[in-house]
């Protein structure tokens, strides 16, 4: 199964206001492995960004200015998702934005979603956790991701961030280890990182070994349970025919 994690970062809150999309990242994964195939694009949105919309992402008019208009990008984008189930979180609002875009190029544009399946981790999460807080912080932090690095919103790194969540949420770690593993031997690399640098800024586990009290105290705990149970205890017919098959 092919799914694209998706995010995008916009000028403001409302297409019907005219705001338009600055970036769109989307990561692959296929049977429920990062492949470490990525879309990632800055948009120039022919439009000023809202402050309040700068103050979450940091992405400002001048940076955008030179960049591609979501025209030449289109056909790159609708490319690497068809077909796919789109992951994203709060879906409405990215959908929203997205098929805004297509239809400025053409009136009469099929939405995104007759292209790909959606699923919505925002509503999943909510009907999974309901009355608690399931913004892609409050997740990271219940499913133990990491998110250190996500000081400003930025839509490829959420989109990586959402990819370790949604995988955790739907069915553990053990999915994400084992795509970085396939990715380190397939291409020499890593597709991410982030659970390798956690295990690795761990300290080394401490060896606490028993004293000769300890042991002593433990064999006459063995020894008084032979004795409660008459010499049925397997340890010790294992421990003496080891015993006499020693040479």
């Amino acid at each position: 199964m092919r799914q694209v994690v998706l995010d995008t970062e916009t000028t403001g809150l409302e297409p019907e206001q005219g705001h338009r999309i600055i970036e769109i990242g989307a990561v692959e994964v296929v049977n429920r492995r990062l492949t470490g195939r990525h879309y990632h694009q800055y948009l120039n949105p022919e439009r000023g960004i809202d402050a309040g919309a700068m103050a979450v992402h940091g992405i400002t008019d001048e940076f955008v200015a030179d960049k591609p208009l979501f025209a030449q990008v289109a056909g790159a984008f609708l490319d690497f998702v068809r077909g796919a189930e789109l992951i994203i979180h709060n879906a409405p609002f990215d959908l929203g934005f997205l098929n805004h875009e297509l239809r400025l190029l053409d009136a009469d544009h099929p939405p995104v979603e007759s292209l790909c399946t959606v699923f919505d981790t925002l509503q999943f999460a909510r009907e999974r956790h309901p009355g608690q807080r399931n913004s892609l912080d409050a997740l990271c932090l219940r499913y133990e991701v990491d998110n250190s690095q996500r000081e400003l919103h930025g839509a490829l790194l959420d989109a990586e961030i959402l990819a370790d969540v949604y995988l955790t949420m739907t069915g553990g770690q053990t999915s994400l280890a084992l795509a970085e593993e396939d990715s380190d031997r397939q291409q020499g690399r890593r597709s991410t990182g982030r659970i390798r640098r956690l295990a690795a800024d761990r300290p080394p586990l401490r060896v606490v070994r028993a004293t000769a009290e300890e042991l002593a105290a433990h064999e006459q705990r063995l020894a008084a349970i032979d004795r409660a149970s008459r010499g049925a205890t397997l340890w010790r017919a294992m421990a003496e025919s080891e015993s006499e098959g020693a040479p």
